[in-house]
């Protein structure tokens, strides 16, 4: 008669994320996953043929936790905003599933950042086309250049590396948006890269 199981795949699971969120996805092994269940690292392999699946299981929980702050943000009152600050909030309250869902995917994976800018920029075009009167073109880059600012200021988020303030991250969303909003809105043809720059950079100087 085979032994009985003594723990369930989702224990295992949450095991493996609750390590990786205090050291990182690189300490998830069968001893270690043993170790915090109080048992040796057999019992992973009752569900799993390798530590690798097992982190694939942390991936997907990962994307689904990030799923969760999008959703959350969509309930601001303005709904792209809030995603911006629940996309923040995400790197600094989970630096290293932040990490493995964007910087470090498993092998296989690929294009994580940009699948992630795909999810949110579909979320919100529709509300950036009605606050920002905006076509969908239009919407879909602004939310681009700003997705671009927010993974670089997460980035250095989850490394350790960011000196600044949570009211100066603020400041600094708030000056490309309206930079970025403004020269949309204000030189005709550049959301679509069709604009004489020589003559725009000319007219900055000039002024």
């Amino acid at each position: 008669m085979p032994p009985k199981v003594k723990f369930q795949k989702e224990e295992i699971i949450a095991a493996a994320v609750q390590i990786t969120r205090e050291k990182g996805i690189s300490a998830v092994t069968a001893r270690e996953v043993g170790a915090a269940l109080g048992a040796s690292s057999r019992p992973l392999f009752t569900y799993f043929d390798t530590v690798d699946e097992l982190k694939r299981e942390v991936y997907h929980y990962a994307k689904k936790l990030y799923q969760d702050y999008v959703k959350e943000g969509l309930t601001a009152e303005i709904p792209f905003l809030g995603v911006g600050q629940n996309y923040i909030r995400f790197a600094k309250e989970e630096p290293e599933l932040y990490k493995y869902l964007f910087l470090n995917p498993p092998d296989g994976v690929k294009g994580s950042a940009m699948e992630g800018l795909k999810l949110s920029q579909a979320l919100v075009r529709a509300s950036l086309m009605r606050i920002y009167h905006m076509d969908e073109d239009t919407a879909d880059k602004y939310f681009r250049d700003l997705w671009l600012v927010a993974y670089s200021m997460t980035t250095l988020i989850v490394t350790g590396e960011c000196p600044y303030t949570d009211a100066e991250i603020s400041a600094l969303f708030t000056e490309f948006s309206v930079s970025i909003c403004k020269a949309y809105k204000e030189i005709p043809g550049l959301p679509a890269g069709d604009f004489d720059k020589d003559a725009v950079f000319r007219k900055l100087i000039q002024d």
